[in-house]
C-alpha cells in the first residue's frame, strides 16, 4: 500500500472485529512511527499501549460511570474552542449528520445518539487502545508534534490492514483510565486511539471534506 493509498482509505472506525492483533505488529508501528517530525527532536507523546484484561478493565470502569450519569472529569483542555464560527461549526453539524443518517438515527432520538456516543468508551470492540499523553510542560507547538506522530501511527496501521479511531473521548473519564494504566501526574491525556480491523459488515458513510478552494491559496509568481 503506497502513501495515497494510504491516506485515502484512513478513516475514523466504529465498528471493530475482535480479532486480535499481533503484539510485533503494534510494536513495528511504533517503532517506525518514532520517526515522525518533532520540533527540537523533543518526541513530547508518551504512549500507552493497552490491549486484553486492563483494556477489559478501563472500559468496565468507564462504562459504570457512564451508566450512572456522571459526565465525567474536569476538563484538562478544550476539545473546540467556545462558540465555534462558521465554517468550522458547519463542518462539524455536517459531519454528525452523515454519520448518525448512516447509521440510520434520526436527529430526535436522543436516546439512540446517547448510546452511540457512549460506544467511545467501548472503543468501538477494538482489541488495542493506543493512549497519547503529552507533559503538562508543553505548549502548543509539542501538541501539534503529537498530532503528527498519530497521524503517522494512523498511516502504518493502514499499510499493516488495520483501522483506527482517534477519539479525544477518553479523555472525558481521564481518571478511571489512569486508575489503570497510572500515567505520571505530570502528564495530560490528550486522546486514545483505538485499534483494530474494521467491521465489514457495520455500516458507515464516508465523511465529505471541504474542496480545496475552502482551505488552500495558492500564492505563485
Amino acid at each position: 500500500m503506497d502513501v495515497y493509498e494510504a491516506v485515502a482509505t484512513r478513516r475514523a472506525v466504529r465498528a471493530f472485529t475482535n480479532t486480535p492483533i499481533p503484539d510485533e505488529t503494534l510494536e513495528r508501528v511504533l517503532h517506525a512511527a518514532a520517526r515522525a517530525p518533532s520540533g527540537a527532536n523533543l518526541q513530547p507523546w508518551h504512549i500507552y499501549v493497552v490491549t486484553g484484561a486492563p483494556l477489559a478493565e478501563v472500559k468496565k470502569r468507564i462504562a459504570e460511570r457512564v451508566a450512572s450519569g456522571d459526565p465525567g472529569d474536569a476538563r484538562e483542555y478544550s476539545m473546540y474552542p467556545p462558540g465555534l464560527r462558521s465554517p468550522y461549526r458547519d463542518r462539524r453539524s455536517a459531519a454528525a449528520g452523515q454519520r448518525y443518517r448512516a447509521l440510520g438515527i434520526a436527529r430526535d432520538d436522543e436516546q439512540s445518539r446517547h448510546a452511540e456516543v457512549a460506544r467511545n468508551w467501548d472503543g468501538f470492540g477494538a482489541p488495542a487502545l493506543l493512549l497519547c499523553y503529552l507533559d503538562r510542560a508543553m505548549g502548543p507547538a509539542q501538541w501539534a508534534d503529537a498530532g503528527m506522530y498519530l497521524q503517522t501511527v494512523m498511516l502504518l496501521l493502514r499499510a499493516e490492514g488495520l483501522h483506527s479511531c482517534p477519539q479525544m473521548a477518553w479523555s472525558v473519564y481521564r481518571t478511571s483510565v489512569a486508575q489503570v494504566v497510572s500515567p505520571s501526574e505530570r502528564l495530560v491525556l490528550f486522546c486514545g486511539l483505538s485499534i483494530g480491523f474494521a467491521d465489514p459488515t457495520a455500516a458507515y458513510e464516508r465523511i465529505a471534506r471541504a474542496p480545496l478552494s475552502e482551505t488552500v491559496t495558492f500564492v505563485g509568481g
